[in-house]
């Protein structure tokens, strides 16, 4: 068995605890925590799961890195704190542990990834024989190895894109959709997530994968970002009252050019109620979808819907993503020191985990 550790007890962390403590291959062996409110609870408590695992909860990363843990789940939010989540990382991955985090983006695309963090992180795994592999949670593996795999059941390919399309009321985490992501505030309020080049920083990396796998080169990488207010005030059951006028819809693109077009097209289509920007793709559940398309010949397009903790579309979303970050942890372990990205590890069936019992959640209230 693997022992390994997840620091963090959010959307993401929630999710990695009960993806751990299901794998055959890994065992839960500790979860850090800042919060001093959740140290010594039970792991499954935090988790929503509806027995113990034995596992407490603590905030003392010595005591648990003295442990010699084998992998780590990194679960902290990276925003607003990169430096900080950086030098986590760096820490674990010096201690020997394998990492796999969503937390920092420039590293999705290793090759790529700016001289400060790729060299000090290189020098951490030749130091302490730790390993890293990071991809996003929208879901990564929704806009690098998913849209690669359809384009190669395809005759001629005209575009690859990948859409998140979302109804933030449903998002467990307020600030960042008011603040972060700008729902609710003035339209000429600038949101983090949209200021110039940060959906590239965040995205590029991806859209560069996916033209490394097609062979093509980029000419260059542009954003585009339409904003729409609310037409009426709406109230959700979660964050209360967004104001008429205020933004209600954020869509925007993170585009691969080739040859003077948009090739490869990282799209996201977010509102916080259904009745923002009406004319903008819908999710066929009416909350949250994620989805391909390969425009070309054939036309292929693929929607994927995806639930947890009682049907949330939101919590689904970060339990595949987690899922493909923890289910790699024991092909990264067999692999061996390195800095990998999406298409150095492979994406394998669930072996050993048909008709196994899941982590039983909760009963979930509203």
């Amino acid at each position: 068995m693997i022992t390994t550790v997840v620091w963090g007890t959010g959307n993401v962390g929630r999710a990695a605890i009960r993806a751990v403590h299901a794998h055959p291959a890994l065992e839960l062996t500790a979860v850090v925590v800042r919060n001093p409110d959740l140290v010594g609870r039970d792991a499954g408590e935090i988790a929503g799961m509806a027995g113990p695992t034995g596992v407490a909860a603590t905030d003392d990363l010595d005591a648990v890195l003295a442990t010699g843990p084998q992998a780590l789940v990194y679960a902290v939010t990276g925003d607003g704190r990169d430096a900080e989540a950086f030098a986590d990382v760096l820490r674990a991955v010096g201690a020997g542990c394998v990492v796999v985090t969503p937390s920092l983006y420039p590293l999705y695309d290793p090759r790529n990834a700016p001289a400060e963090m790729i060299d000090p992180l290189k020098e951490a795994v030749a130091a302490g024989g730790g390993a890293f592999f990071g991809s996003g949670v929208d879901p990564g593996w929704g806009n690098d190895i998913l849209p690669a795999l359809l384009t190669g059941v395809g005759t001629a390919i005209d575009e690859v894109r990948c859409q998140e399309i979302f109804d933030y009321s449903t998002y467990d985490a307020e600030d960042s959709v008011r603040y972060l992501v700008g729902m609710g505030q003035p339209m000429d309020y600038e949101p983090l997530m949209t200021a110039p080049t940060v959906p590239t920083m965040v995205w590029g990396g991806q859209v560069r994968m996916i033209a490394r796998a097609l062979g093509v080169e980029l000419d260059e990488i542009r954003e585009s970002v339409v904003r729409e207010p609310l037409t009426e005030t709406v109230t959700t059951a979660a964050m209360g009252a967004f104001e008429t006028g205020t933004q209600g819809g954020v869509r925007f693109e993170v585009q691969g050019i080739v040859g003077g077009e948009p090739r490869i097209v990282i799209e996201h289509v977010t509102r916080i109620h259904p009745s923002a920007a009406p004319n903008w793709p819908q999710a066929p559940n009416g909350v949250g979808a994620h989805r391909v398309i390969i425009e070309g010949r054939p036309r292929i397009e693929v929607t994927l819907e995806a639930t947890d903790e009682g049907g949330n579309p939101a919590a689904g979303g970060n339990a595949t993503a987690v899922g493909r970050l923890v289910n790699a942890i024991d092909w990264l372990v067999e692999a061996g020191p390195g800095v990998y990205d999406a298409f150095d590890v492979p994406l394998r069936p669930a072996a050993g985990r048909l008709g196994a019992v899941a982590p039983e959640l909760a009963e979930v209230t509203a």
